[in-house]
């Protein structure tokens, strides 16, 4: 079947707000830390206005979710979740695509992204580069690896990510 990637619709958000914390959960977090984390794993309507959002979709099923906030014409992947059972199927390299052609779009020159340190090797795989740190949005004290994916350069083609 074909994977595609639309926008999401109002009706959605509640559920793919719930889709980022099942994603996140993945790396073996307890109940206590995704709570914390659910304020930054959500979505808000207003995020349909403000932000370009999109989902994956098979068969009629959610599969991921992906975000990105501009911030004085820089672009930040802000989200990019798949459900558990299909990491590695190939739809987070379909999202992260998009996220890169919106940034391009936009004028961007460079994707930053604040990663799990779970997922930071599947942005590596895919051309990203180490930039450092940055605190979490969620957990005072915890820093993220800061990575970079500059625009222009061709996603990798990886057979590991499927």
């Amino acid at each position: 079947m074909t994977l595609t990637i639309r926008a999401p619709r109002i009706e959605e958000l509640p559920g793919l707000s719930d889709l980022c914390l099942r994603s996140k959960a993945v790396w073996g977090y307890s109940a206590e830390f995704l709570a914390a984390c659910r304020g930054e794993l959500s979505f808000d309507p207003s995020d349909l206005r403000l932000t370009p959002i999109a989902v994956a979709e098979q068969d009629e099923k959610l599969l991921g979710v992906a975000q990105v906030k501009f911030v004085q014409g820089e672009a930040d992947l802000a989200k990019l979740f798949v459900q558990p059972g299909c990491l590695r199927s190939g739809v987070g390299r379909a999202l992260l695509h998009w996220a890169m052609e919106v940034a391009t779009e936009q004028g961007a020159v460079r994707l930053t992204i604040d990663s799990d340190p779970g997922a930071a090797d599947f942005y590596r795989r895919m051309g990203a580069r180490d930039a450092g740190q940055s605190p979490s949005g969620s957990i005072p004290g915890r820093m993220l690896p800061r990575l970079v994916i500059d625009l222009g350069v061709r996603l990798t083609s990886c057979t590991d990510c499927r």
